[in-house]
């Protein structure tokens, strides 16, 4: 367990998070605005879709972990829920992104069903991928490193599909129709599918499983349940990830709005006969300067701790966040660089957390005598998708609280609404994550005698 992790199986470790990125940031970033400006849904409509479809699938993700935690198979507990996922992934993906000919309380029916079915393949893949960062290595810094190859791919994935898929769209659309259109993100969203199939079963192919548990025997998911009822540092890391998911994802669901609708300046320059909008270029921005921030964070995290990385990276964030507020229509350049700076901080935060899971899985088996690692990680799915829930349903609401009408000019109201969705309203989460991290108790310190002490045990 002391070997170093080969450079292979690091990149095949990140292919797995690049596949699920590059959906999870389609949902992210284009799902309510597919639902409302392509689909023909009201907004408030889907900001309780995404509530009551989120909800569930947020329940599900610890089942997933602990069906996991009881695998056994000659590829481990974890690999092969990645192999046979891998295609029915794709098949969802592009199915959520097809629009029926259906009328309107049809088409909010197919949304339901689809993107429940989307939600669960989902947890059923990318639960057992994150728990494999607490088998692969039961090194701490390996495990930072493993995190942020993790989170580079991760960023690197959004940051493919988020520079094709509009380009993708509008190739396939051709016309450019509204029929077409639909046609264009149904055919756009395959392309990307393709890629996530073949980059899941890399991952599959590339990593092993190493972490044995201390105990042969296999423990209830009563005492798995009550021991991580008792975990105080796994409440707090909840906690923290729900609040900075509702950062991130009300500013990522109101960013094409906010170029459509507020700024009102939609195309940047053409490639040929293809468009390239200020929308795409801002968001791939943000990519690129979330890969950054994955490259910093294990340098400075090993320097500084992980807590005092994150605190710092979070004040940071809600400072320019809020200061997002006062930029003019015309201000593009200070927008551009706030948005990196911004994403930045993002990338930063997100393999810190990942590594801060692993270290609890450790904690709660020293403790315990007792491992429960796909429980562990499921928590940190849970945690993503708890707060991606309440911020894209907070988003689809405020939306039509401000009084946003899909394809027309917005009020004055709608469109200081869409300003304060990139501005204040996230900033709220960023501040909660703070408060939150905190009161984290595990230092560098503090993990280092606990995994010598778990490696003792195992010897």
């Amino acid at each position: 367990m002391g070997n170093k992790i080969s450079l292979k199986e690091k990149v095949g470790y990140g292919f797995g998070d690049m596949a699920s990125s590059m959906f999870w940031k389609l949902f992210g970033m284009y799902l309510l605005f597919f639902y409302t400006d392509v689909m023909g849904i009201a907004a408030a409509a889907v900001g309780t879709m995404f509530l009551v479809t989120r909800i569930w699938d947020t329940f599900f993700d610890p089942v997933v972990g602990t069906l996991s935690d009881r695998t056994h198979s000659r590829w481990g507990k974890f690999r092969p829920y990645i192999l046979y996922m891998a295609v029915p992934f794709g098949i969802i993906g592009v199915l959520t992104f097809t629009t029926p000919d259906y009328s309107a309380t049809g088409k909010l029916v197919y949304a339901y069903i689809t993107y429940s079915a989307m939600m669960m393949i989902y947890s059923l893949i990318n639960v057992p991928y994150a728990s494999l960062l607490g088998v692969i290595s039961a090194d701490g810094k390996e495990r930072n490193t493993l995190a942020s190859f993790r989170m580079a791919f991760a960023f690197g994935g959004s940051l493919i599909a988020l520079a094709l898929i509009e380009p993708l769209v509008n190739f396939f659309s051709k016309a450019g129709g509204r029929e077409n259109l639909q046609l264009g993100w149904q055919l756009g969203v395959a392309v990307i599918a393709v890629i996530c199939v073949i980059l899941f079963l890399l991952c599959f192919a590339w990593v092993k499983e190493r972490v044995q548990p201390i105990k042969d025997e296999q423990s209830s998911l009563k005492e798995d349940v009550k021991d991580l009822w008792k975990n105080k540092p796994w409440w707090i890391l909840l906690g923290a990830g729900i609040a900075a998911l509702i950062f991130n994802s009300i500013r990522d669901g109101a960013t094409l709005y906010y170029f459509k609708y507020y700024i009102q300046n939609a195309q940047a320059f053409k490639l040929g006969s293809i468009s390239i909008t200020y929308s795409t270029l801002y968001l791939v921005l943000g990519q690129a300067a979330n890969i950054a921030g994955v490259i910093l964070a294990s340098p400075i995290g090993n320097k500084i701790g992980k807590k005092n990385t994150y605190l710092g990276a979070m004040v940071i964030a809600s400072v320019l966040s809020t200061g997002f507020y006062w930029l003019g229509r015309g201000q593009l350049t200070l927008i551009f660089i706030f948005q990196f700076l911004i994403s930045i901080c993002a990338g930063i935060i997100f393999p810190l957390l990942w590594s801060m899971y692993a270290d609890i899985a450790d904690y709660s088996e020293w403790r315990n005598g007792r491992r429960a690692t796909g429980l562990i990680f499921s928590s940190s799915s849970m945690s993503q998708k708890f707060g991606w829930t309440i911020g894209g349903a907070l988003t689809g609401w405020l939306l039509g609280a401000f009084g946003f009408k899909a394809n027309e000019v917005q009020a004055d109201a709608a469109q200081n609404g869409i300003l304060l969705m990139l501005s204040f309203l996230p900033a709220i989460g960023s501040v909660l994550s703070i408060i939150f991290i905190a009161m984290y108790p595990l230092s560098e310190e503090r993990i280092a005698i606990i995994s010598a002490e778990l490696e003792q045990r195992r010897k």
